[in-house]
């Protein structure tokens, strides 16, 4: 076997890597950038996105929950149904329908960009007062 070629080889290998790997980022930073959007729709700030736990503490307002349902997260089993029923909520504050949530649980970096570049508009929580 040729040393060269498996240099050549492992040259390709890189450089398939390497777009793959800036391909990756320049998607992750379109989501981000999208839920960003979204945060900044609902009135919170959009960089709030990226912090870690925070970030579930802004959707669980915006979902208009109260804080509590943020450390029902941490509740093995639990999370699953707070979190579904998190973005059946915010979907909701957008106008959105059951089938945009299911998007929103099952697809949610594309539907998290069509909420944050589309048009949709957030209708918070209205409180009834006495």
């Amino acid at each position: 076997m040729n040393t060269f070629y498996l240099a050549q080889e492992s040259a390709v290998g890189a450089g398939v890597g390497l777009i793959g790997g800036i391909i990756y980022l320049a998607i992750l930073i379109g989501v981000l950038v999208g839920v960003g959007k979204v945060f900044v729709k609902a009135g919170k700030p959009g960089w709030a996105c990226i912090v870690p736990f925070y970030n579930m503490v802004v959707m669980t307002e915006i979902a208009g929950k109260p804080i509590l349902w943020f450390f029902l997260l941490f509740i093995p089993f639990v999370n699953i149904y707070i979190s579904i029923v998190l973005m059946v909520e915010i979907a909701k504050r957008f106008g959105k329908g059951t089938g945009f949530a299911l998007g929103l649980i099952f697809l949610s970096p594309i539907f998290w960009c069509i909420l944050g570049y589309g048009d949709a508009t957030y209708q918070p929580v209205v409180t009834e007062s006495v």
